[in-house]
């Protein structure tokens, strides 16, 4: 692992490790997976937390690299719960969240981003304790979201690359930086096929409900 975060190459005059280059390329694979509902989203994403694990470490920036190791947690969930969800025609089963589990998704966001900024800036583990906690606690958000088919996942992902982009290029990986920016064209992308899915699953339902 070492010999990938020590060696890469180098764009546009910025060198590039392999386990970041690898790395976010796994990540950006996971949101095409992701929009066609496909079992495949997860074991890509595992693969990419190992990656970015190594890569946030080198970088000095705790949060991030926690964050790996939390969302390497929730895929193995989410592959679980994926596989016990599936609709025979469309995929996984997606729907739009009710007000309830909305509200839950903004106050965990909210909380969870004060209480873990408070906690990396008590144990020095990260130069910027407030945006790297709301990319943590965001993800973390995200996942859980995704993969219980609630389409405003992809709400949270927009929330997490409007700080991600900024706090990657302050750390030096710009790499990772345009990622990011591709990674909001490709979620906008998936929220739309995702609302469209979830109206077709709540017509469909209403349909059977009404025959």
């Amino acid at each position: 692992m070492d010999v990938l975060v020590t060696q890469g190459l180098t764009l546009f005059g910025q060198k590039i490790s392999y386990a970041e280059l690898v790395g976010q390329l796994c990540a950006l694979a996971v949101v095409f997976l992701a929009q066609r509902r496909t079992l495949w989203t997860w074991p890509v994403q595992v693969g990419a937390t190992v990656l970015l694990f190594a890569v946030y470490v080198s970088a000095d920036l705790g949060g991030l690299a926690t964050r790996q190791v939390v969302i390497f947690a929730i895929s193995l969930y989410g592959w679980w719960a994926w596989s016990h969800r599936q609709d025979p025609v469309y995929g996984v089963v997606v729907r739009k969240a009710t007000g309830r589990e909305r509200l839950a998704l903004v106050a965990a966001m909210a909380l969870g981003t004060a209480a873990f900024a408070l906690l990396l800036d008590a144990l020095n583990a990260s130069w910027a304790p407030w945006p790297d906690a709301w990319i943590f606690i965001g993800t973390v958000v995200a996942f859980a979201a995704q993969a219980r088919g609630l389409v405003e996942f992809w709400l949270v992902w927009l929330a997490v690359d409007a700080v991600g982009v900024p706090l990657q290029i302050a750390s030096g990986l710009w790499f990772s930086a345009a990622v990011y920016v591709v990674f909001a064209v490709l979620v906008v992308r998936g929220l739309l096929d995702w609302l469209r899915t979830a109206d077709r699953h709540r017509v469909g339902g209403t349909a059977l409900n009404g025959s």
